[in-house]
């Protein structure tokens, strides 16, 4: 009994079938033990290599590396396989389809770790701190596109026929970007001002009659605090095509004003005045003294133009050094007995005037007592 389910158990295992797939699991189970091996030697290698540089591209390859996939190594496995046992023209045409597939997944998940460790590094960063949003927005593009080339080329690779559908998509995509036009349009100026960078959160800006603290670039919109203490809300699009004036980004501060004074002004003390105000401004800190001229006669008063630069861009401490100069000049015009012209108009009468008013007066009375 015991002789005849041997030769039973013998003949079932020569079954060609059966020899073939004990075949293709031990060839597989084998290569997935010697390629996991191999991976884990590389990855150590590479790991121990790229902690001994500070060169970025190192910590990519390790990072990537340690993001193979297993069981897209055990596919791998299962193809050198069924590469090596010999089968009939239709298997090995769904193996090569299978290659494709499997190397074109892998390189997707690559590239997509090493997006993911760019997008790391560049948060890190200041640059990447104050544009959160645009990096992300940034990784998901790249990410869609990426994915997105890998499902068309597997699916051209397993025959199907894929030129009807991008000719769709892009009918589709079309008739999408003009229904959601304005949104889009938010959206790419979204990410140009995450690019250009012509503002960051915390910069005070000013266009148009607004003028406020940034709180929040979004997809969309900008929040800004204006100075009166509402919140302003405005689209991005909107507020690119504005003119901006980004104080944020001055170094130095040019501060021009006139002073004007009396006509009655003797001539050496105006030829003074433009030393007496460069006295005023350089003796106050972080100021730097450009010019003063008597630049023009006005219709009431001697008009001085001058010119001044604040070595800070805040503006309280210009407002402070503004008012720290009207009182020098306050005090030094008046140690002078240097008056500042005021907007009124006089007449003056001639001593003829009143003269000939009178003979006509005279003359005109003595008509009325002749006639």
């Amino acid at each position: 009994m015991q002789r005849e389910l041997w030769n039973d158990w013998l003949a079932w295992l020569n079954q060609p079938a059966l020899m073939t797939l004990l075949a293709i699991l031990g060839i597989t189970v084998a290569s997935y033990i010697a390629l996991r091996l191999a991976l884990r030697l590389l990855v150590t290698r590479i790991v121990d290599w790229s902690s001994h540089g500070r060169r970025r591209w190192r910590r990519y390859a390790a990072h990537i590396a340690e993001h193979t996939s297993r069981l897209l190594l055990a596919a791998f496995a299962l193809q050198v396989a069924l590469f090596v046992v010999e089968l009939g023209p239709v298997w090995e045409q769904r193996v090569s389809h299978l290659w494709f597939l499997v190397l074109a997944i892998q390189f997707g998940l690559w590239i997509d770790a090493a997006l993911d460790l760019w997008k790391e590094d560049t948060l890190r960063s200041e640059a990447g701190r104050d544009n959160q949003l645009t990096v992300t927005m940034v990784v998901l593009m790249f990410r869609t596109g990426l994915w997105a080339v890998v499902l068309l080329s597997g699916l051209a690779n397993l025959g199907v026929n894929i030129t009807a559908f991008i000719a769709s998509l892009g009918i589709g995509g079309i008739a999408i970007a003009l229904a959601v036009q304005t949104l889009l349009g938010d959206l790419f100026a979204s990410a140009s001002i995450g690019i250009d960078k012509p503002f960051k959160v915390g910069h005070f800006i000013v266009f148009g009659d607004i003028a406020g603290t940034i709180e929040y670039i979004g997809l969309k919109t900008t929040r800004v605090r204006s100075l009166s203490g509402e919140q302003v809300v405005i689209s991005n699009t909107r507020l690119l095509q504005q003119t901006i004036h980004n104080y944020n980004r001055m170094n130095e501060r040019r501060v021009a004003f006139n002073v004007a004074l009396s006509f009655r002004t003797p001539l050496d003390k105006v030829r003074d005045v433009p030393e007496l105000i460069r006295g005023v401004i350089e003796s106050i800190d972080d100021t730097r003294f450009d010019r003063a001229h008597l630049r023009f006669f006005d219709d009431y008063a001697l008009k001085y133009e001058v010119v001044y630069y604040v070595l800070s861009p805040d503006f309280n401490l210009y407002m402070d050094i503004q008012q720290a100069i009207n009182f020098g000049l306050l005090e030094a015009f008046e140690a002078r007995d240097i008056r500042f012209a005021m907007p009124v108009r006089s007449i003056e009468f001639l001593d003829e005037v009143p003269r000939a008013a009178r003979e006509t007066a005279s003359a005109h009375r003595a008509n009325e007592r002749q006639s």
